[in-house]
């Protein structure tokens, strides 16, 4: 597995390209913008892609789909049906897929908005805007900023510390670095 990291300097916003090096199937991981450079590198490493994935329905990551859709078929996956209407496919819960070759673990991780996912691909996690390098995502009440806490204990700390954490905006982190230092995290619910 190889992975792609792209800023889109709008929103500086992550979203990620995700590719079997075996099989040249890539995933998407949020959207913000498609660029040059982002089709040139599809296009270079004659990658093809299968899937989109949403971690949660904010302009910022998922403002470049339409572009997208227009260059490549894709199915869309996300925890609404309003991403893409008759495109998307609603994921509900916590459970594993397979697409492009590989397994991919997706848990719902409410409390930053409703419908945030966040996706397992091999020792890495992919949280969108649920977690950040020391702190967490912003929440409109503090009904879900406990919420958001809670579920990030029980589904993100709760793996193995070396897990990779690959936020929707700002550096990347690990669990382990998260449970030692991350100030949201570690006051009390």
């Amino acid at each position: 597995m190889k992975v792609y990291q792209h800023v889109g300097v709008e929103g500086f916003t992550n979203y990620y390209i995700i590719v079997n090096e075996k099989t040249r199937e890539a995933v998407i991981i949020d959207l913000e913008k498609v660029t040059p450079e982002f089709i040139d590198q599809i296009e270079q490493n004659r990658l093809k892609v299968c899937a989109v994935l949403i971690t949660h329905n904010h302009k910022k990551h998922v403002s470049g789909l339409k572009t997208l859709r227009k260059i490549y078929s894709f199915r869309t996956y996300a925890a609404e049906y309003e991403v893409e209407n008759e495109t998307s496919v609603v994921l509900k819960g916590d459970g594993i897929m397979r697409l492009a070759g590989m397994e991919i673990g997706y848990f719902s991780l409410q409390g930053h908005s409703t419908d945030s996912l966040c996706f397992k691909i091999g020792g890495i996690i992919f949280t969108g805007d649920a977690i950040f390098a020391g702190t967490i995502g912003s929440t409109t009440s503090f009904y879900a900023r406990q919420m958001l806490i809670r579920n990030l204990h029980e589904k993100v700390l709760s793996q193995q510390d070396d897990l990779v954490i690959l936020p929707g905006h700002g550096p990347p982190t690990t669990v382990g670095a998260e449970k030692k230092f991350n100030i949201d995290l570690n006051s009390r619910i």
